[in-house]
């Protein structure tokens, strides 16, 4: 799932690395550390390192190889370099991957289901075309208008900020994800289709850890295997067996619930560069229904934490609260799948550490994940190519750990803001029709689509945060009292 949510201007800055240059990354003491995006005593560590651009045209998809100027206490590697296996290969492992390929990794991608299709949403920002190189042709639909849609069915229009060459991508599963698994193979990742089991810890402090997993070698034949490798990137999801195994601890998570819908054509053209939201208890009592276009589809889901077992009807009431756009349609496909509510209590442990779902990234309020995903699968790989020095020493936890706090410094904001804006206005209808008549201000949208589309800090203009926190004030008034009369005539 994702989306656009309004934020109120409040996003986080996209760090990217730039090649020639050296940076030296310094944790001071006045600055709050956070781990499992909760505070935790200030952590000084300082790495100094030079970012040397690889061969060839510099773009945001291929990260320059990352070469360690200071002296490593962990050992070196005799006739052969770092072997890392990555499990899962949606968009946080097939950016792994190819950033280890790239950096000098022996790199291994093992993913149970090559044709796979998540229930997910499938916007991404703006900005995630160009950081990590997407080629427009996997881009089903440029949205460049939406509609968020009241529990009394009073719609507002989004997107008259945007500017012209802005928009939000709408991007199959399938489609992007197997882009991002080719991308590392072709970096010289060995992609596997397979099903892992479980992961054998090392018996000694630098000895390598055991994979277990299942080969599909085809034509319904398998076969059992072991691989020993130095490291483990766990990017298999919600319901990673990654993080079983490291006892990384549970999470809260919503299900979703999607099915593509073949519309007609006439229908179709409304959905063009349209997607919808819709907010209301009989949608989903925590969350939205959405109905948001593809190539030649529409995908209609909603998704729930506190009601699990609603689901199916919270999907009826989302396809009755659209029925007129989507009338004549015929379902084509049904998907369900957990996503995780916030980051999991530990996301390292060794050698090992979770990424995208696995991990917990998917932000609350607007349901997010495809970014975050491939951005902490690259930050992972990459902090790994700075501790192994390119493939030539082992790595600790610790460099594992600079990917957290790093990750944590650009988007705990965002967590926490998308947090609190679920609590406010997906609590009650009353709430929501606030939220929907807040959407509508013009301040609202351009804060919210800089911010999302950039995933970048944008400040606000102090009268204009005044200004909208009266009107949302009044807005949750005037819906209360709305609610209040409504009770009395039923």
């Amino acid at each position: 799932m994702a989306s656009v949510a309004v934020t109120a201007g409040v996003s986080s800055s996209s760090a990217t690395a730039t090649a020639s240059k050296t940076l030296t990354l310094r944790r001071h003491n006045h600055l709050p550390s956070f781990s499992g995006l909760r505070r935790s005593s200030p952590h000084d560590a300082t790495a100094s390192l030079s970012l040397a651009a690889s061969r060839g045209r510099k773009s945001p998809s291929s990260p320059p190889f990352l070469v360690v100027r200071a002296a490593k206490q962990s050992p070196k590697l005799s006739g052969r370099n770092l072997r890392v296996a990555v499990i899962g290969g949606g968009p946080a492992g097939g950016c792994a991957a190819e950033t280890l390929a790239k950096g000098g990794v022996e790199t291994f991608l093992i993913e149970r289901k090559l044709d796979n299709s998540k229930p997910c949403g499938g916007a991404i920002p703006l900005c995630m075309v160009g950081e990590f190189d997407l080629p427009l042709d996997i881009i089903d639909r440029r949205v460049t208008k939406m509609k968020m849609i009241s529990p009394s069915n009073v719609a507002v229009d989004i997107g008259r900020t945007l500017k012209p060459h802005e928009y939000i991508g709408m991007v199959r599963r399938e489609v992007l994800d197997a882009h991002l698994r080719e991308r590392a193979a072709s970096a010289g990742a060995s992609v596997i289709n397979g099903l892992f089991l479980k992961l054998d810890p090392p018996p000694a402090p630098d000895a390598p850890y055991t994979l277990h997993y299942v080969r599909y070698d085809g034509g319904g034949a398998s076969t059992k295997c072991t691989l020993e490798v130095d490291a483990v990137v766990g990017a298999d999801g919600a319901n990673s067996r990654v993080a079983k195994s490291i006892g990384a601890g549970d999470y809260e998570y919503a299900i979703a619930f999607q099915e593509r819908i073949k519309i007609p054509d006439d229908k179709m053209e409304y959905y063009k560069d349209l997607a919808e939201m819709y907010v209301g208890d009989d949608v989903s009592p925590d969350f939205y229904g959405w109905v948001f276009p593809k190539c030649d589809h529409v995908a209609v889901g909603t998704g729930t934490v506190t009601h699990k077992p609603d689901i199916k009807k919270f999907q009826s009431a989302t396809r009755l609260r659209a029925k007129d756009k989507i009338e004549g349609g015929k379902i084509i496909r049904i998907e369900a799948h957990p996503i995780p509510e916030h980051p999991r209590p530990r996301r390292s442990n060794g050698r090992v550490a979770l990424v995208g779902d696995a991990a917990g990234y998917v932000t609350k309020c607007s349901g997010e994940g495809i970014y975050f995903a491939a951005k902490s699968g690259r930050m992972c790989g990459e902090a790994i190519v700075v501790g192994s020095e390119n493939g030539k020493r082992l790595i600790n936890e610790d460099d594992l750990k600079k990917y957290l706090r790093e990750f944590d410094r650009l988007y705990w904001p965002t967590y926490k803001v998308l947090d609190v804006l679920q609590k406010v206005f997906y609590r009650s209808n009353p709430a929501r029709e606030a939220f929907v008549e807040m959407c509508g201000d013009d301040y609202v949208q351009r804060m919210t689509f800089d911010s999302y589309l950039y995933k970048r800090v944008v400040p606000g203009n102090p009268l204009e945060d005044l200004k909208l926190a009266v009107n949302t004030i009044g807005s949750l008034v005037r819906a209360n009292a709305l609610r209040r009369e409504m009770a009395k005539l039923s």
